[in-house]
């Protein structure tokens, strides 16, 4: 395994992250304890979770996947060797504080909840799930400007995360499904007010979404922020395992077909085969020359798999010892190039 440090902290974490937004949908918690075991077996030390999950977002599951983590940390008692990263919901969903707000009483309410769950007294990289002001998100490119939708002041918000970090119940602070200015405000704000600057932002980013790399990536590299890629197979799509309209027995698209629609585009299906076949030809797995490519990003920190099955987790993990050679990059950047960013 190869590890780096959280920028601005001196946490190492691995450079694979296990997500895990399956546990308690998808996956039970003898079989979430089965993958965390693994991948720690492999040097992975670094999980991520939210209070959101499990996925797809339900009032009745709202929470179960961390209190399957916590369940695990308990019976492992090994919360020391285990980096975590949790987050605080954004607005949108009734069930979770009638809304989901970065106020201090929403956020504080957040944290408390998933330590509770999480069974620990302290979380190493909190995050705010998604902005509370009205941005392009889960798909959107095009901003809309909305003046008339309020939101935290990011002062306020960072004052609130301070005092978590000064408590001791939070290590780090991170960002996620954020734009460029939402970023710079962030890192603007705390070195005017010298609070904590965010060590990461959890945005998606894949072979068939590489929007990241057009304005946030620079930023990364300048203000030494790294990416948290999420989605990093496109909801399975890169695995090659839909292709021809194939729809495996449990898997994410044949459950919930209507759940990932920024997903159903013609060119994504088009740029998906291309793909395959590239990673045919040089005989290697779909998913670990679509991972591989994301671990060799010089601006990722970590880059978050997921996984339903032994085998798919076992193979995902694996990509970690897949060079990138530069011929190969070569033929990827040409398949991007006729094919860009279908799957924002």
């Amino acid at each position: 395994m190869i590890y780096s440090k959280l920028p601005q902290t001196d946490i190492e974490v691995s450079k694979i992250c296990l997500g895990t937004m399956t546990f308690g949908e998808q996956n039970t918690q003898e079989e979430a304890f089965e993958q965390m075991d693994y991948a720690v077996s492999q040097g992975i030390n670094f999980f991520d979770t939210a209070e959101l999950y499990s996925v797809p977002v339900l009032p009745e599951t709202y929470g179960d996947t961390e209190k399957i983590i916590g369940n695990w940390l308990k019976e492992r008692n090994n919360r020391e060797k285990i980096v975590l990263a949790s987050k605080a919901v954004g607005p949108g969903n009734k069930h979770i504080r009638g809304g989901g707000r970065f106020t201090r009483e929403h956020l504080e309410q957040a944290l408390d909840g998933s330590l509770k769950r999480l069974q620990t007294d302290y979380i190493d990289l909190y995050q705010l799930h998604w902005p509370e002001r009205h941005t392009p998100r889960f798909g959107g490119l095009n901003y809309e400007h909305k003046p008339e939708i309020e939101f935290t002041p990011f002062e306020e918000v960072l004052e609130v995360l301070q005092e978590f970090i000064n408590k001791g119940k939070v290590r780090a602070i991170g960002i996620s499904n954020e734009t460029p200015w939402g970023m710079m405000k962030f890192i603007e704000c705390a070195e005017n007010n010298m609070k904590q600057r965010i060590s990461t932002i959890q945005n998606p980013y894949s072979l068939i979404n590489r929007v990241f790399e057009i304005g946030n990536s620079e930023i990364c590299h300048r203000e030494n922020v790294g990416l948290l890629a999420y989605s990093p197979l496109g909801g399975g799509l890169l695995s090659g395992k839909y292709i021809d309209n194939q729809r495996p027995e449990k898997s994410r698209y044949t459950l919930f077909p209507n759940y990932f629609k920024r997903y159903q585009h013609e060119n994504t299906q088009k740029a998906v085969e291309e793909y395959t076949k590239l990673a045919n030809e040089l005989s290697i797995p779909p998913s670990k020359l679509a991972l591989a490519f994301i671990n060799t990003r010089d601006f990722l920190t970590s880059n978050i798999i997921g996984a339903t099955k032994m085998s798919q987790l076992k193979e995902n993990i694996s990509s970690i010892d897949v060079e990138i050679t530069k011929d190969i990059e070569e033929k990827i950047n040409e398949i991007h190039f006729n094919f860009p960013n279908p799957a924002p």
